[in-house]
């Protein structure tokens, strides 16, 4: 009995796979073949689509290497040890494609005095030095292009575009990137190294105007004509070493036609992390240039405005720091700068004065001057936007002496002296308004309440600034 249960059902199993085989071989299957012949077509589709695309992009000249701007390239990126292979020149559109920016800036500007008298009593700088004309003007707007020229060099140029409607070279300057151990030589036209806001384009700092002792003993900002080599060395500190050789065309300099060097920078900077919130800089500059006939207008014993002339030797030191400070490193929310600069200027040569009156004197006798001065300065933001500031400045005339001149000229006891403060909105990084409040004494008896608003609006890609 069980053989016979065991072979009925396997017959039965044996009649239901033979039903089941018999159905695949209908209409399923042909469906499956339908299904596969189509999935097939799609795929060869897509694939000559792909094709197509291919060939089109090969026949698109290649690229221009990536942009590099002036403040991305700097001595603080290790360059590489080998050269990388030269591309092919590109042609058609990609044959020229720097990276284009421009700065806007104007301002409402309100002061008691007349701006056209401006002068810090007891010094003679030359330069861009006062408050700028009243009511409303435009201010110095920026244009900037920059790019990597090849797998050696990267370059910029920034044009200076003036209230009075003239065009000048601010900074055009090339910069070696294929050179090992740090080292980037920048050539061409630049703001010199020195000091903590030399280097900086003036939309970038925290107030309007420049620092006194900057207008007093740069003329404003300092700019080399000439070379320029960093080298940051590698220790867990940031230490950078640089050096510069120039033309001396800039004030405290003047051009005086003449081959070689005609100035030399060195400066060390140093700095750091404190904790994860704080972080500081400090930094020791010198600077040595010299003048033939630099023009000065001063007044006599007599109370005449007369023409001065200085040839000889100038020498500068400047010693900075900065500490910022923001929670966590995070300083989108909330965050603190605390920056100050002393500077130190000696000068010794032949100083002729000139009565410009009959009957006329003019005396050449040896001139000897000891000046200094500093500024300090804060700026918080205490919401992401938002920040105010107070600056102060402080000159001190120093000693002077005029030699065989005394007779015509005298030494000033006055300190030139200015505070500032300020509030400034940031919507982005491409825009900025500031109002800011100035009570500036730097003539005797006189003093001039300034009130600035301005605005900073960029245009296009910029570089990322400096610490």
């Amino acid at each position: 009995m069980p053989r016979t249960v065991l072979a009925r059902s396997a017959l039965a199993l044996a009649l239901c796979g033979g039903v089941t085989a018999h159905a695949a071989t209908d209409p399923d299957l042909a469906a499956i073949r339908d299904e596969v012949r189509q999935l097939k077509e799609s795929y060869e589709a897509r694939i000559k689509a792909l094709e197509e695309r291919l060939k089109s992009a090969e026949a698109i000249p290649p690229r221009a290497p990536e942009s590099a701007t002036a403040a991305q390239t700097t001595s603080t990126a290790p360059a590489p040890t080998e050269a990388a292979p030269v591309s092919p020149p590109a042609s058609g559109v990609a044959a020229f494609n720097p990276a284009i920016s421009a700065v806007l800036q104007g301002a409402y500007i309100n002061l008691t005095q007349d701006p056209g008298k401006y002068a810090i009593a007891g010094f003679a700088p030359s330069g861009e030095i006062g408050p700028g004309p009243r009511s409303f003007s435009i201010a110095e707007s920026e244009l900037t292009l920059s790019a990597s020229v090849d797998h050696l060099f990267a370059a910029a140029l920034t044009f200076s575009l003036t209230p009075e409607n003239t065009v000048s070279v601010e900074e055009a300057y090339g910069i070696a990137t294929g050179l090992p151990y740090g080292l980037a030589p920048k050539f061409g036209r630049f703001f010199s190294g020195i000091g903590y806001l030399n280097e900086q384009h003036q939309h970038v700092w925290d107030f309007y105007d420049a620092p006194l002792a900057y207008q007093a003993f740069l003329g404003g900002q300092y700019t080399q004509n000439g070379v320029q080599l960093k080298w940051v060395a590698p220790t867990e500190t940031f230490v950078e070493f640089g050096g510069e050789l120039g033309s001396g065309d800039g004030y405290p300099g003047n051009s005086r036609n003449r081959n070689g060097i005609g100035d030399g920078t060195v400066y060390v900077h140093a700095g750091g992390d404190v904790d994860a919130n704080s972080s500081w800089r400090a930094g020791l500059s010198y600077l040595q240039t010299a003048a033939k006939d630099r023009s000065i207008t001063q007044t006599d014993l007599t109370g005449n405005d007369t023409q001065l002339g200085f040839s000889g030797r100038s020498q500068i030191a400047i010693a900075d720091f900065v500490w910022k400070w923001a929670p966590h490193g995070n300083a989108m929310e909330r965050n603190f700068k605390l920056q100050a600069e002393y500077f130190w200027r000696r000068e010794r040569g032949d100083l002729t004065y000139d009565s410009g009156s009959a009957p006329g004197i003019v005396q050449t006798a040896d001139y000897r001057s000891t000046q200094s001065g500093f500024y300090a300065q804060a700026v918080y933001q205490f919401m992401p936007s938002w920040r105010v500031g107070a600056r102060y400045d402080w000159l001190d005339s120093g000693s002077v002496d005029y030699g065989a001149n005394g007779g015509y000229l005298a030494g000033l006891s006055f300190h030139p002296q200015r505070a500032a403060v300020m509030f400034d909105y940031t919507p982005s990084e491409f825009s900025r308004f500031r109002l800011q409040y100035q009570q500036s004494k730097v003539q005797p008896g006189l003093t001039d309440n300034q009130i600035f608003l301005q605005y900073i609006l960029t245009l296009g890609a910029h570089g990322a600034h400096r610490y």
